[in-house]
């Protein structure tokens, strides 16, 4: 079927620009799914027929026109960094990689425009250099695309302040519908909701507008605990301050810190740690904070050094995941909302069930406004049964779970607007050749 879809391809495309190589297949279809085991058995063989590289937006309506007179899958690829399979071709057919529509557009006081495949790494860089900044980025910036975090992200670095990318962080993009005379609309406002964190499944992103904000000189630091609930109640009292601003405010229970290899020499054994970035000019305020709570400054990197080298955003989110995996295995995550005011109860109860199956990471943010104890929790993988048990009772004592391990989007807690979405869908793509196998359906895979 590769060579049949790859010849349709070249009659508009550059041979550079349709890739049918096995190995380039097999590495380009695949994302970070194998943070989950459940993902891994489930869509490891799966694997597009043809790559298409386009350059432009016309591209972009050429692939889609030949793909569905042929009733061809198309599933949209930025730099697979997601976690959850969302760039996975379940069905085959075209992975579509943007990397090659990667220019930044303009940059205005307040909002930035620039194509799909833009680097957020790069975009930041450049932000910093003219006195401005992303509100919010994932903490797999330096590698993630634009319409990569928009399509499979929610939040991240910044989200403590400015909320996830649906709080007025994407101020508008250009879609491309998949239709026999494929559309190209202006979405803004609350219409946005049915393609942020969509996978691709609604429409195809040829723009984006993000909203940006003035540059800050962040400080970096680590402040380490004997006792983990005063690290928590600490890492609350941060959030809750006005005193001084901050961009990144995350809780790690030991043994977590223990998996930060690069980070070895700057942790200290057997304690709990908060990792922060926070204005750098109001340290002294903070110190009186971390007074408050029996806290210790173990490591800290200045303003002048931020971004350059290692960053301790390397460290927060699901990178935790990622170090965890690199030292033992067995390690896999939950995604998990605590209630503010009785999260430190439903720590308890979690604790007494699972023990040391089940270590705390929180990275606090903000959703329209409201402090939000949000937890990417590692936990000890026996099997889907037993982690079943924790999603069963997590759920059982308030805590609200965005399940990791399915590649449906209405399976992974974001049922809240999942039939606004669904009619989108059916407008936009009424043969369901976007990324099929991720929403609105029953999996059999």
């Amino acid at each position: 079927m590769n060579q049949s879809i790859s010849r349709k391809l070249l009659h508009f495309l550059n041979e550079d620009q349709v890739i049918t190589d096995s190995s380039s297949l097999e590495r380009l279809s695949k994302d970070y799914y194998w943070y989950s085991p459940v993902l891994k058995e489930m869509l490891d063989n799966k694997i597009a027929d043809c790559i298409a590289v386009p350059e432009n937006e016309n591209d972009m309506i050429n692939i889609l026109l030949m793909a569905v007179k042929e009733r061809i899958p198309v599933t949209v690829r930025g730099a697979g960094t997601g976690n959850y399979g969302q760039i996975i071709p379940i069905n085959g057919g075209i992975l579509m990689d943007i990397s090659r529509m990667n220019r930044i557009i303009e940059i205005n006081d307040g909002s930035v425009k620039v194509q799909p495949g833009v680097k957020l790494g790069l975009l930041e860089r450049k932000l910093r250099d003219e006195n401005q900044e992303l509100c919010i980025y994932p903490s797999t910036y330096m590698k993630s695309t634009a319409s990569g975090f928009v399509c499979g992200g929610s939040g991240g670095i910044g989200s403590i302040t400015w909320g996830n990318l649906w709080d007025g962080n994407v101020l508008g993009i250009r879609i491309i519908t998949m239709e026999d005379s494929p559309r190209v609309i202006q979405i803004e406002g609350e219409e946005l909701i049915n393609y942020i964190h969509s996978y691709g499944t609604t429409g195809i992103i040829s723009e984006i507008v993000f909203r940006i904000t003035e540059k800050i000189e962040w400080q970096q630091i680590i402040v380490s605990f004997e006792d983990l609930e005063k690290s928590l109640r600490f890492a609350k009292a941060v959030c809750e301050t006005h005193q001084f601003k901050k961009r990144s405010v995350s809780t790690c229970e030991w043994p977590i810190p223990s998996f930060f290899k690069p980070l070895e020499k700057m942790i200290k054994a057997e304690k709990h740690i908060v990792i922060l970035e926070i204005e750098e000019s109001y340290f002294e305020e903070l110190k009186e904070i971390i007074n408050q709570y029996e806290g210790e400054v173990t490591y800290t990197i200045p303003s002048e050094q931020y971004h350059k080298g290692i960053s301790l955003s390397d460290f927060t989110w699901n990178h935790t995941t990622l170090w965890a995996l690199k030292s033992n295995e067995k390690m896999t995550y939950l995604q998990c909302s605590f209630n503010l005011n009785h999260y430190l109860d439903q720590i308890k109860l979690i604790k007494n069930r699972f023990g040391d199956e089940f270590y705390i990471h929180f990275d606090w943010f903000r959703s329209k406004g409201e402090l939000i104890p949000q937890a990417i929790p590692l936990v000890r993988f026996s099997s889907k049964k037993r982690l079943d048990e924790m999603i069963e009772f997590c759920e059982s004592i308030g805590v609200k779970i965005f399940n990791p391990h399915t590649p449906l989007l209405e399976e992974g807690g974001w049922e809240e607007h999942i039939d606004s979405v669904l009619k989108i869908k059916r407008e936009n793509d009424p043969y369901s050749l976007l990324n099929p196998g991720k929403i609105g359906v029953l999996l059999d895979i």
